[in-house]
């Protein structure tokens, strides 16, 4: 987000190959060199130099509930209406589902993942995505104030939690903590979707992240 408020998707950048001193956090203030993407209209896209980027501060935890209340929507259409690409979304979950992807599948994500790191580009100096494809997809049914929807996760925090819990508890094991936690204590909590259209497909939203927001105190929403 920028300074007015503004949503900003910032690629190709990740925390995880960032040198040290780089690494920011959910609610870290960061500035950066960047361009538009000549292949992206979405108005909110920057293609960064990953190599620029600077830690200048924190948002006070007491300043974070303004700054998210102002941003929560409900309704995918009108966002998409009004020419943005990004939303915070409050959805009502309905469901919450495993599903383990077909031998092709995950063939096919496993070849874009091995192309991605067969590339070079000068603005991410060592892989920034996973190595290896996740067998699993995990999906939310929700309703928003435009109908019912589905959507896979694909926030790659959700499936490296994945592969952190089968390494620790076998895949059995960490596919219950999965159902428990993303299914069940998450949206109990208070849930929200970091939504986001795809570049090919300026109609289909994804659900590109989690996070997590706590109950709303004395009638608030915060």
């Amino acid at each position: 987000m920028d300074l007015y408020g503004n949503w900003l998707r910032l690629y190709p950048v990740s925390f995880r190959v960032l040198e040290e001193g780089k690494r920011f956090r959910r609610w870290d203030r960061v500035k950066f060199a960047w361009r538009r993407p000549s292949n992206d209209p979405r108005i909110e896209s920057r293609h960064v130099n990953s190599q620029t980027l600077e830690i200048i501060g924190s948002v006070p935890k007491s300043e974070r509930p303004n700054l998210l209340n102002k941003q929560i929507v409900y309704s995918l259409r009108r966002e998409q209406e009004a020419g943005r690409s990004l939303a915070l979304l409050k959805p009502e979950i309905i469901g919450f589902k495993i599903v383990k992807k077909s031998s092709e599948t995950l063939a096919e994500q496993q070849r874009a993942i091995d192309l991605f790191h067969s590339q070079e580009d000068m603005f991410i100096p060592r892989p920034a995505v996973p190595v290896k494809a996740c067998p699993f997809a995990f999906k939310y049914r929700y309703r928003t104030e435009d109908g019912v929807r589905e959507g896979t996760c694909q926030d790659w925090e959700t499936e490296a939690t994945f592969f952190h819990w089968r390494n620790r508890y076998g895949e059995k094991g960490a596919l219950e903590r999965m159902e428990d936690q993303f299914g069940s204590r998450l949206p109990q909590r208070g849930l929200y979707f970091a939504m986001g259209t795809h570049s090919l497909y300026p109609e289909t939203w994804l659900i590109n992240g989690l996070v997590q927001l706590d109950p709303p105190e004395q009638g608030t929403l915060f």
